[in-house]
C-alpha cells in the first residue's frame, strides 16, 4: 500500500507539472515520458512524484521550442557533457533564428520609411562583363533548394580547381534562367573563372559569354536581397534598358571567405542594352 500511495493520477499530474493529459498521453504515446503504472484493465496511466522533475524539465525545453525528438535525445544522454552539447546545439538555433527575425524586423523598419526615389538608383552602375573560360556546374534546380545547392556546387568547383593546380581568375558567379525566380524552378550555373580545365563529376569548362549589365551590391545575407532585385529592377524600367537574358550574380564576399554573413557581398548583373558610357 505505500508503495501504491505514491502514485498520482494522469489527472494530479497533469495539475502538478502544468502539462495537459492529452499532451501527456502523446508523450506516453512517442515514449518520451511513459508513466510508472498502466492498469491492465482500465488502460489508466499512474506517475511518481519522482517523475515530477522530468516532467518540468519537458516543459521547460517545449517552452524554448525544442522538438520532441530532441528532448528525447537530451534526456537519454549519457553524460552530462553530452546532455549539454545538445542543449547548446538548440540554444545556437535559437541565437540563428533571433538574429533572421531582428534582420527581418530591420527590414521592415526600412519599408515604412522607403528611401526618395533618386535615391534608388545610389550605386547602380553599367557594366559590360567579357567571356570568360570557367569552371561550371548547371542543373535545374528548386529556388527553396537554391542556397544550398549553390554552396555545394562552389565547394565542388573550388575543390576541383585545388586538385588541378588551376588558380581561380576572378570572383564566382551564377547564371540564373527566368523560371528560377518565375516559377521557383530553372536552370541554374554556378561557375568559377580559371585556365582551362578537365571536366570531372559534375563540374564542365565553360564559356562564359559576354554581356551588358545594370549592376547593384548588395550587402549582407540573401534573406532581403529581392530589396536590391526590385532597386535594379526599378533603375533598367526607368531607363528603358532591360533587354531579355538570364540574370547573374557575382560572389564578392561569402560564406567561404567568412562566417560574418554581415560582411558578404554579391553583385546581381541585370541584362540590358547600354546607349552610352556610365550611368
Amino acid at each position: 500500500m505505500k508503495v501504491m500511495s505514491t502514485y498520482l493520477s494522469i489527472g494530479d499530474f497533469s495539475r502538478a507539472t502544468h502539462l495537459t493529459v492529452k499532451m501527456l498521453r502523446h508523450y506516453h504515446r512517442i515514449g518520451l515520458l511513459e508513466p510508472a503504472a498502466v492498469d491492465p484493465f482500465t488502460g489508466y496511466r499512474r506517475y511518481t512524484t519522482e517523475q515530477l522533475p522530468t516532467a518540468q524539465v519537458i516543459r521547460r525545453f517545449r517552452a524554448l521550442d525544442m522538438p520532441l525528438e530532441e528532448i528525447g535525445a537530451v534526456l537519454a544522454a549519457s553524460d552530462v557533457p553530452a546532455r549539454n552539447e545538445r542543449i547548446a546545439a538548440h540554444r545556437r538555433r535559437l541565437e540563428d533564428e533571433l538574429g533572421r527575425t531582428q534582420r527581418t524586423v530591420a527590414s521592415l523598419r526600412d519599408l515604412l520609411a522607403p528611401p526618395a526615389p533618386d535615391v534608388r538608383a545610389a550605386g547602380i552602375e553599367l557594366r559590360r562583363a567579357p567571356a570568360a573560360l570557367a569552371a561550371a556546374i548547371t542543373e535545374v534546380v528548386d529556388a527553396a533548394d537554391s542556397a544550398a545547392w549553390l554552396q555545394g556546387a562552389l565547394g565542388e568547383l573550388y575543390a576541383i580547381l585545388a586538385a588541378q593546380h588551376v588558380p581561380a581568375a576572378g570572383p564566382a558567379g551564377g547564371i540564373f534562367a527566368d523560371d528560377v525566380f518565375t516559377e521557383h524552378r530553372g536552370q541554374a550555373t554556378i561557375f568559377v573563372p580559371c585556365g582551362p580545365v578537365r571536366p570531372l563529376g559534375r563540374v564542365t569548362d565553360l564559356v562564359v559569354p559576354p554581356a551588358e549589365l545594370a549592376v547593384i551590391t548588395h550587402a549582407g545575407p540573401p534573406d532581403d536581397v529581392d530589396r536590391a532585385y526590385a532597386s535594379l529592377a526599378t533603375y533598367v524600367t526607368r531607363h528603358a534598358l532591360a533587354v531579355d537574358g538570364p540574370i547573374r550574380e557575382y560572389y564578392l564576399v561569402g560564406q567561404r571567405d567568412t562566417p560574418d554573413d554581415g560582411r558578404w557581398r554579391t553583385e546581381i548583373g541585370w541584362p540590358v542594352f547600354q546607349t552610352g558610357a556610365g550611368t
